[in-house]
């Protein structure tokens, strides 16, 4: 097993628990502004988005339950509430699920170093939905581009298309305390 310098996939992981969190905040703060601005279906979306990832937090929390490993539940780091237009919001939410995509990979490539095979398996699962998030979140920056001004144009791609709430996926592990 080689060493290897850097964070410990348990701290990661720890880590990444804040990451969800404060990525289902910042979809709290996207989902009221489109709220604050008559959009109805944009707003639903992003709110459905936050219990998302507050899911893949809890996820991670009983997976270091089951583990055994300490678990502490942190705070989450401050959010972006401001938007000049629709694009704004969707372009940092990208921007987020990029980022968070990021992180995953490197989870699971401090597994595979440290030859945890249960830990490695475990980020499979939030490697094949972070490919989803990002495909889904390009695809509505797309649409809200495309838009320009008209922005209701958004919200009839909302309602005309069942956008995935990620329920019913039989392979998704065990949230802590069960999914909202």
């Amino acid at each position: 097993m080689s060493h290897h310098a850097g964070p410990t996939f348990v701290q990661l992981l720890a880590e990444q628990v804040r990451h969800e969190f404060t990525a289902s905040q910042q979809y709290i703060a996207i989902a009221v502004w489109f709220d604050d601005h008559d959009l109805p279906r944009l707003a639903a979306h992003f709110y459905a988005q936050s219990v998302e990832e507050r899911n893949h937090a809890m996820m991670m929390v009983q997976y270091m339950l089951d583990r055994d490993w300490p678990v502490t539940i942190p705070g989450v780091d401050e959010v972006r509430g401001e938007f000049d237009k629709p694009t704004s919001p969707i372009e940092l939410a990208l921007a987020q699920e990029k980022a968070v995509t990021s992180q995953i990979e490197a989870l699971f490539r401090a597994a595979r170093a440290e030859g945890d095979v249960l830990g490695e398996q475990f980020m499979l699962w939030f490697l094949k939905e972070q490919v989803e998030e990002v495909s889904s979140m390009n695809t509505l920056l797309t649409i809200a581009e495309r838009a320009g001004t008209d922005w209701f144009q958004i919200e009839d791609h909302l309602a005309r298309e069942a956008v995935g709430d990620g329920g019913d996926d039989a392979s998704a592990p065990e949230a802590a305390g069960g999914a909202l």
